[in-house]
């Protein structure tokens, strides 16, 4: 039997744990975004190009960075610095975890991102795993996230794998 994957937990596997969606990402927000990313040295000119057609974002933008007016766990009065947070916002038992870490992150960048955009991240619950480590059980959880734009089109999608004991 294991000890912190639960019948319920796997139960709940492909449900959505968060949603957010952004304020219309400004050509300005693009322009900073690329000059700190490209520091010391200046960034590629298509990140600054005055015509907001042209402009297109850096990959790793994030319109979310600032506030994104519509959150769902904001909304429940969670965040991600609980180590049970995937499962209250499931509406089951979290697991017996008082700690969690980032195992890794992985991005793939589909489409560019750019002024005016809206976009919509909608992460879901990919899986778990357990395994024991030299503090006990741990149980690794890999989240999907899928970022969207205002049209549908698939501008990103990332796998974030939290080691939680």
């Amino acid at each position: 039997m294991s000890a912190l994957l639960t019948p319920a937990l796997e139960a709940v596997v492909g449900g959505e744990v968060r949603r957010r969606t952004s304020y219309p990402v400004g050509a300005t927000e693009i322009r900073r975004w690329a000059v700190a990313v490209s520091w010391p040295a200046a960034p590629p000119a298509y990140y600054l190009d005055a015509d907001p057609a042209a402009l297109v974002a850096p990959g790793d933008f994030n319109p979310f960075a600032w506030a994104a007016p519509e959150d769902t766990l904001a909304a429940r009065g969670l965040n991600i610095g609980d180590p049970g947070w995937i499962e209250k916002v499931l509406d089951v038992e979290p697991p017996a975890v008082s700690h969690q870490l980032n195992g890794a992150v992985e991005d793939e960048y589909l489409a560019p991102v750019r002024p005016g955009d809206v976009i919509t991240s909608r992460t879901t619950l990919a899986g778990y795993k357990e395994r024991t480590g030299r503090l006990g059980p741990m149980l690794i959880t890999t989240l999907a996230d899928t970022w969207t734009n205002q049209a549908g089109a698939v501008v990103k999608r990332a796998s974030m794998t939290l080691i939680r004991h």
